[in-house]
């Protein structure tokens, strides 16, 4: 007689969650602006997350993660959004409507990559299916990805819209779940587990007060650096330094949320900026790397209305010259957030037996004691 899995499915994000420590648990401090309560993606007020992590047998390592810019319809009260691509070996379906209207009309979801159809079917069903949505007959899914491959039986297309339906529906604001979690299953990051990591941070009143939070899925290469100090080189674990490293390929998704009232175009100038944290932390946008980020924002006074009988937007829009510390937020953030990937992530072991090692933490930790990055007191757990 087979058991209902669903429980125990659900659970697992929790487990996980209750033995992880971040970044600044260990007193690890990146950049100089400080983090949101939580610092998370969640810290933007209306934002809300949600996993669905699928594990089964020996070799099904994966799962979908959903990102709401708000809690009520987003077809009807759109989101300013925009895409930037660093590398474009990738499958970010829906990103040329984001591109050419400058909005965002549905939850953005992530998974791997061969589920991105089954994803974008979901999410087509689930905002047809809004109440006020009767009549719409075009529906644009943000559907990102990265390959999960190596651990997870990807072939298998495991993920059904179900899963995706769980995950936008679970949707929660507060803390997030990190490493992995739902689309951060089976990733893998800098030859180590990689995941789902998160960080905001909050810009001081003087200059606004804004938040911005970034939330991303790590499976990525290239020569880890952790606040400046060489942890790839000094543990000997980099791109070309041995066989398992020899490959940079994999892909990041980033995903980077503000409550500052943002154009499209400067929401995109934004976006570029995370691609700088992506490579504080050691990554290379390799030849066969998907490094895409989407920015969005949720600042009421910006939104996009679906149908309105002004021919005019009167929409609030933040100034260029006002734009220089949401950018530093977006890079520290974007960096933290990775780095909380791969902190949160447990050794791995899925298909054909393969298994991928979580970062050697008390190797990093010796490293950053050497660097003096942290302490032992505040180190301890």
């Amino acid at each position: 007689m087979k058991r209902n899995l669903l429980p125990f499915l659900l659970l697992i994000p929790f487990l996980l969650l209750a033995g992880t420590k971040r970044a600044a648990d260990y007193g690890l401090k990146i950049g100089v602006l400080p983090p949101g309560p939580l610092n998370a993606i969640t810290d933007v007020k209306g934002v809300k997350v949600g996993h669905v992590t699928i594990i089964k047998g020996d070799s099904v390592r994966t799962g979908v993660t959903a990102i709401l810019p708000h809690g009520g319809n987003l077809f009807q009260e759109k989101v300013p959004a925009a895409v930037y691509v660093g590398n474009g070996f990738g499958k970010l379906t829906g990103s040329t409507q984001v591109e050419e209207l400058g909005n965002l009309e549905t939850p953005i979801i992530l998974t791997n990559t061969l589920s991105v159809p089954v994803a974008a079917g979901a999410l087509i069903d689930y905002t047809l299916g809004l109440p006020g949505n009767e009549a719409v007959r075009s529906v644009n899914p943000l559907v990102g990805e990265t390959n999960d491959g190596w651990l997870n039986d990807i072939r298998g297309r495991h993920v059904t819209k179900q899963h995706v339906l769980q995950a936008i529906h679970s949707a929660k604001s507060g803390r997030v779940e990190e490493g992995c979690v739902g689309a951060g299953t089976g990733t893998v990051c800098f030859g180590f587990k990689g995941g789902i990591g998160t960080a905001s941070r909050k810009l001081p009143e003087s200059i606004g007060g804004w938040t911005v939070g970034v939330l991303v899925q790590s499976n990525f290469g290239g020569v880890l650096q952790i606040a400046g100090a060489p942890v790839g080189r000094e543990l000997g674990a980099f791109y070309l330094s041995d066989r398992l490293n020899s490959t940079a390929d994999g892909s990041c998704m980033i995903v980077v949320a503000t409550d500052a009232p943002l154009s499209a175009r400067n929401l995109k100038r934004l976006a570029k900026r995370a691609l700088f944290g992506l490579a504080r932390i050691g990554g290379i946008g390799s030849n066969g790397s998907g490094d895409y980020v989407i920015a969005f924002s949720t600042a009421k006074e910006a939104r996009v209305p679906y149908r309105q009988k002004d021919a005019f937007q009167q929409n609030k829009r933040l100034r260029n010259e006002r734009m220089s510390p949401l950018f530093l937020a977006a890079i520290e953030a974007t960096e933290e957030a990775i780095l909380n990937s791969l902190f949160a992530a447990t050794t791995t072991r899925g298909f054909m037996g393969r298994e991928v090692e979580a970062l050697p933490m008390d190797k990093v930790l010796n490293i950053l004691k050497q660097h003096r990055l942290i302490n032992e007191r505040r180190e301890a757990p």
